[in-house]
């Protein structure tokens, strides 16, 4: 693969090799970038602003639809490239691709409702005779830096909706699983003048570096982590940033919860592929009442999953993204087990495959619970009562979204209004998603939302136009 920058292929004497963490093979090559060549993309996507701002939105609008129309028809394509590049069993990547499929008709959709209001000026000192009305304009260009575990989904989240609102784009896939992505933008970009669309791989601390720092650039969508947001923070000055980062998802049953649903959720929601999910559940939170039930019924359905290879239909944890994540998650556990956790189930490294695994006895304090673990590993934290579950519940850095499973109306409402979590759910895994939903989270998870009408509401600015009648 290659960069695409002005509509132009680009190629570099150096390359990366992105190899399939399932046989270790090689999967192809792109590109090791520098700073002249996100200059060079810069240039193009300012330069290409006034053709896509001239496009009507009725014409962006069937533009995104044609480009709709071609991703869908090689979703089965890209969902085995996604699965070759990232270890993602391949019943996760087609999901991934039919979201990401409806994630660009949704921009479609929204590039023909961008609207601005009328304001009453006369309600305040001195605006009686006027009439203002306001009107959404794009911010300019905007660039995109994309985590492996989501390539395309997470990368449209970013293009889809700031052509929509008529900015142009500059994709920073992950060097780790960037192929998939780079088609995907390859395919809008077709439906545009050149530059509206340009990708670039490299290692983040130039390439990304060169995006944040560089002032031709107007707004920031960040995927990743803590640390990398941090940085781009303190470094982009006035551009406007989302930042969407780490999650520590808890997982709230109460003594009324269904424990059969509950067990479910917390199988989907811990093991999605290999616990490497942002929303993943991170922590289970249980009442003591309800914990050794709930425990053995989650051993038991834990255990029937398929490891495997990740192209077979029936594989539910294929690998995580090398072994170095592998690793990170065993010496977690290796240290929750010193401060006296308890393994149920699982537990075992074999490569870059971890087993499903769950741990009880986890007090609050452990790292485990405190950092953000990616991978398989369901911690089991009891409490007593529903106040103790929202206090454990929020003892966290990390604010993403939140799952509640109770039967009682009384204690899930209270469970809504007091988990501070950009989402919470009542009766369903935190590990949830609607590409047509707000998406963001609190405190460390970042700031700004996702979701195609509202990332369009922040890739614009809001014009006042005011006419004096009298």
């Amino acid at each position: 693969m290659k960069m695409l920058i002005n509509g132009k292929f680009e190629e570099k004497e150096e390359s990366f090799k992105v190899i399939n963490p399932y046989n270790n093979e090689l999967v192809d090559k792109v590109p090791i970038g520098d700073r002249s060549d996100v200059k060079k993309a810069i240039l193009a996507a300012n330069q290409a602003k006034k053709k896509l701002q001239d496009m009507s939105s009725r014409k962006v609008s069937e533009n995104l639809y044609s480009a709709y129309e071609t991703l869908k028809s090689e979703k089965q394509k890209l969902a085995k490239v996604i699965t070759e590049e990232t270890g993602k069993p391949i019943k996760d990547s087609l999901g991934e691709m039919e979201r990401s499929v409806e994630t660009l008709k949704f921009a479609a959709e929204e590039s023909k409702r961008i609207y601005g209001e009328t304001i009453p000026l006369d309600a305040g000192i001195g605006g009686k005779g006027f009439f203002a009305v306001t009107q959404k304009i794009p911010l300019g260009v905007v660039a995109a830096i994309t985590p492996f575990n989501y390539p395309v989904n997470l990368a449209i989240h970013k293009i889809a909706p700031a052509i929509a609102s008529k900015n142009t784009t500059i994709l920073k896939p992950s060097l780790q699983a960037p192929i998939a992505a780079l088609r995907m933008a390859e395919i809008i970009a077709s439906e545009f003048p050149d530059g509206v669309v340009n990708t670039v791989t490299g290692y983040g601390g130039e390439i990304g570096d060169e995006l944040t720092v560089n002032e031709d650039i107007d707004k920031i969508s960040f995927t990743g982590s803590v640390a990398t947001g941090l940085l781009i923070s303190t470094r982009a000055g006035m551009k406007k940033i989302t930042l969407e980062l780490g999650g520590n998802d808890p997982l709230v049953i109460l003594e009324d919860a269904n424990i059969e649903k509950a067990v479910k959720a917390a199988i989907l929601g811990s093991y999605l592929y290999s616990g490497q999910v942002c929303i993943a559940v991170k922590r289970i939170i249980i009442d003591e009442k309800i914990a050794n039930e709930f425990v053995d019924l989650f051993a038991k359905e834990t255990e029937k999953l398929k490891i495997g290879d990740p192209m077979d239909p029936e594989t539910d944890i294929g690998p995580l993204i090398n072994e170095n994540a592998a690793k990170m998650v065993e010496q977690s556990v290796v240290e929750a087990y010193k401060k006296g956790a308890k393994r149920i189930c699982g537990g075992n490294r074999d490569g870059n495959y971890f087993e499903p695994t769950i741990l009880d006895n986890i007090t609050p304090d452990m790292n485990i619970v405190i950092n953000e673990t990616f991978g398989p590993i369901s911690p089991i934290i009891r409490v007593n009562g529903v106040e103790e579950a929202i206090s454990v519940a929020n003892d966290s850095e990390f604010g993403l979204q939140a799952g509640v499973f109770t039967e009682g109306m009384k204690n899930g409402l209270k469970c809504v209004n007091e988990i501070d979590a950009g989402s919470v759910f009542i009766n369903k895994q935190p590990t949830f998603r609607t590409d047509n939903m707000p998406f963001g989270g609190f405190k460390m998870s970042g700031m700004g939302k996702e979701g195609i009408k509202y990332a369009v509401d922040d890739m614009t600015r809001t014009k006042l136009i005011a006419m004096n009648l009298r």
